[in-house]
């Protein structure tokens, strides 16, 4: 079995090479706008997988995958010539699904920022349900400072600490209360 970075390697060489044979040798008219984005190749090196794109409509994209069916033959050995592998790879080309989930994220992202815009229009010059600012300030009535009217347990973890068991009086930490 072969490591992943030799498989990963040889998976950026040959995306290389098919793009560049592709561009210089292969001088098919049906081969369109043909963009090579990523290749991956099988653990024992025998299998690639050549991912692309084309930029057109479904009749340029049919007619594009013709082109590239057709040109395998001559991709391949010129991956065995470049890449020096003892077993070329076979190759097979499979359109990239990206661009089409790049546009179902942008319709998606449309979708809601027209919701965004239609919920800040509808909420345009109304008020809040409650008070304005819903936290208690010391100005209200009813409004109680930490620790004043404690009482109980409470009462004495407020106080510094005093009547704690252990509490010996050389210790200046616990406050004036444990003096």
């Amino acid at each position: 079995m072969t490591d992943n970075a030799r498989a990963r390697k040889l998976a950026d060489r040959i995306q290389v090479v098919v793009a560049e044979t592709l561009d210089r040798r292969i001088k098919d008219p049906r081969l369109g706008f043909v963009t090579i984005t990523d290749a991956r190749v099988t653990g024992d090196l025998r299998e690639a997988t050549v991912f692309y794109t084309v930029y057109g409509d479904d009749e340029e994209r049919a007619a594009s995958a013709a082109a590239l069916e057709s040109a395998k033959g001559v991709l391949r050995s010129e991956v065995g010539r470049q890449t020096g592998v003892r077993f070329t790879p076979t190759l097979a080309f499979v359109p990239d699904a990206l661009p089409d989930n790049a546009r179902t994220i942008e319709d998606l992202l449309d979708k809601a920022r027209a919701k965004d815009a239609e919920v800040r229009e509808v909420s345009t010059g109304k008020t809040y349900a409650g008070d304005a600012d819903p936290y208690r300030k010391p100005d209200d009535e009813g409004y109680e400072e930490d620790g004043a009217a404690a009482t109980g347990p409470e009462a004495a973890g407020a106080a510094g600490g005093a009547g704690r068991a252990g509490d010996d009086d050389t210790d200046d930490t616990d406050g004036a209360a444990a003096k």
